[in-house]
């Protein structure tokens, strides 16, 4: 995949592949993988790439700014339009994701906003992660975020073309998995893309969303991409399946199929409060800031300023001007401030436009200990884990990360460090902690040398005993873990930091570097409640990791690499040891996994055919279904609080 070029729309990737001949396409994810790193001619408003000296591709996006017509896309050639150039380049284009307008949710050249996972993996033409708040520069509204309707829709049954359109990217997505990422290669993601594509016309807007998930997930593992991850790949193709074959057999669940995208809509008049500041780093060469905000209800909203630089312009972007209204403050000031907004323009999960009739008036800023930040501490850690982390059957895995990343504050004292993790245990809401609350593992939120996280983070591990006032985003995917975004005092205590009266009552890690002059006198810290060893962590001390690997290697090597195990009589004693560790379930779907994978057929004449990928992938769904459920109640549970005296 080239960033260079537009995004180009699945259907017309598909058709331009499937109209190779079969030499052609045997050909084809070589001359991808050539053409994607010939440069790009930028020519008014077309792009040229050179594939030879006779051939030249010429693509034209529209106003979306990604290639949506197969006239947008002509080949110089004489084999044009059904040419290998032509299929190669729009197959190296990033992928389109449609809405409800008719524009890209992803261009070429702009990321209005973003966060990204674990190590802040903004999206950008590679489409890495969704992002979470953005302010336009441009002053118009547009964005990618999954609508939640206002009202709950009635249950009906898909209709049949909804059922044969779900069967059709069941087929493609059975397809992929049962060949792997190695042979997953252009031809069966255009099956795929073209399988998409029906989806969308027939209204299952979840399934094509997972299903464009998916796509990128393979060329980021076949391109070895740095931001690629194995888990997310596996979660996209668990999604799939999982949705396309509860459509298939009828599901009335309206959840399932999905609500459409659509861009930015009035939100009136709107009072927010800075919280902190997010420096944002992208694996695609992306960089900048989210500034995260509430308002008086107690709503999260976010502002963001995401464009190529990396990490310089991470840096730069903390203090630069945030483009909404009059634009006479910058995100560090808002971060510590608060705007009063007249015509604001907000998207469902809280993203903030700067459209023309936008105004914004700067406010003076709250503490988090007054009005609806400090609200933000007042709940127990585990029943505001509970809420993020609870997922209803049914329920779309964009909106339970949406959920999940929802930021989270509450009060620790700093017990001491393990590795690379600080341990913290959660104050009682009674001021007190007697070494019976929450145990919490911190960890920075992103490791870049150019950001301010690991300074600080040594500097607090330093400290143990210290008081804070911590806000921070959970990890869903470790045990009772939170990556830290901001700090502040704690109240009621003279055991906690002491920050500059110009930052306002709080520090952003990504930004605002701590100095010993910020912390009490070390005699001043009581001693923390000792912790006898290293906390036992669940999910990695349950043999559960060989049921992972197993799934993962069907994702990573395909269906010939899951067969192995069958072969040797489970040599390795991965069965044995689920068993022994109480999980008679993972092993029976581990062994019924290796055996569907190692099944052969035969024809008519006893020749060995291959078997139908169908039984495979439902084999492989079911243990995918179980592994998840099992980590995530493996994870909820860390989050419990200890009984009395334990």
């Amino acid at each position: 995949m080239n960033a260079e070029l537009p995004p180009a729309a699945p259907d017309v990737v598909a058709a331009a592949v499937e109209s190779l001949t079969s030499r052609l396409r045997k050909k084809l994810d070589a001359a991808i993988e050539t053409y994607a790193a010939v440069p790009v001619t930028a020519d008014g408003g077309a792009l040229r790439v050179r594939c030879g000296e006779d051939a030249e591709v010429t693509l034209t996006p529209g106003p979306s700014g990604a290639v949506t017509d197969a006239e947008a896309a002509v080949c110089s050639c004489l084999l044009a339009p059904r040419c290998l150039h032509r299929a190669a380049v729009l197959s190296a284009c990033p992928v389109a994701d449609a809405v409800a307008d008719g524009t890209s949710g992803e261009t070429a050249g702009e990321v209005s906003g973003a966060t990204g996972p674990a190590d802040s993996e903004a999206t950008g033409p590679a489409g890495v992660a969704a992002p979470v708040g953005t302010a336009d520069p441009d002053g118009t509204e547009g964005g990618d975020s999954t609508v939640t309707s206002p009202t709950t829709p009635e249950a009906t049954p898909p209709t049949p073309a909804q059922a044969a359109a779900a069967a059709g990217l069941w087929a493609a997505t059975a397809a992929v998995l049962a060949a792997g990422v190695p042979a997953a290669g252009a031809v069966p993601q255009a099956e795929l893309l073209r399988a998409a594509h029906t989806a969308r016309l027939a209204g299952l807007h979840r399934a094509e969303a997972a299903a464009l998930r998916v796509v990128r997930g393979l060329r980021g593992a076949r391109a070895r991409h740095e931001g690629h991850r194995l888990a997310d790949l596996v979660a996209g193709v668990r999604e799939l399946l999982l949705t396309t074959s509860l459509l298939t057999a009828a599901d009335p669940d309206p959840a399932l199929v999905g609500t459409a995208r659509r861009a930015y809509r009035p939100g009136g008049s709107l009072r927010v409060h800075g919280v902190c500041r997010e420096p944002v780093i992208s694996a695609t060469g992306y960089g900048g800031v989210v500034t995260h905000l509430v308002s008086d209800d107690g709503r999260w909203f976010s502002i963001a300023d995401v464009k190529p630089g990396g990490p310089a312009r991470a840096r730069g972007a903390g203090t630069a001007t945030v483009a909404l209204g009059s634009g006479t403050v910058d995100h560090a000031g808002l971060s510590r401030g608060g705007l009063l907004i007249s015509g604001a323009t907000l998207s469902p999960d809280g993203r903030l436009g700067s459209g023309k009739g936008v105004r914004a008036t700067p406010l003076t800023g709250l503490s988090w200990t007054s009005g609806p930040l400090a609200a933000l501490f007042a709940r127990p850690l585990a029943e505001a884990v509970a809420e993020r982390l609870t997922v209803t059957p049914g329920t779309d895995p964009e909106q339970a990360e949406q959920a999940a990343r929802r930021l989270i504050g509450c009060d620790l004292v700093l017990v001491g460090a393990v590795g690379d993790q600080l341990l913290a245990r959660e104050v009682s809401p009674a001021g007190t902690s007697a070494g019976d609350g929450l145990l919490v593992r911190l960890t920075p939120a992103n490791s870049h040398p150019d950001l301010a996280h690991t300074a600080n983070f040594r500097q607090l591990a330093a400290r143990p005993g210290l008081w804070l006032r911590v806000l921070g985003r959970l990890e869903p995917d470790r045990a009772a873990t939170l990556r830290p975004l901001a700090i502040g005092p704690a109240p009621d205590t003279e055991a906690t930091v002491r920050l500059p009266d110009d930052w306002h009552g709080h520090a952003d890690l990504g930004y605002d570097r701590l100095q010993g002059a910020h912390f009490p006198p070390p005699d001043a810290l009581p001693a923390p409640d000792g912790l006898v060893g290293v906390p036992a962590d669940p999910l990695a001390e349950a043999p559960l990791w060989r049921l992972r690997r197993l799934v993962e290697v069907a994702v990573s090597g395909g269906r010939r690499a899951v067969a192995e195990p069958a072969r040797d009589g489970d040599r390795n004693g991965a069965g044995a040891a689920l068993r022994r560790g109480g999980f008679h379930a993972a092993a029976g779907l581990s062994a019924a996994l290796t055996a569907e994978a190692d099944r052969r057929s035969r024809d008519v004449f006893g020749r060995i055919t291959d078997p139908d990928p169908a039984r495979y992938a439902r084999a492989w769904l079911a243990t995918a279904v179980y592994l998840a459920a099992t980590e995530r109640a493996l994870i909820q549970a860390t989050w419990q609080p200890p009984a009395p005296g334990a």
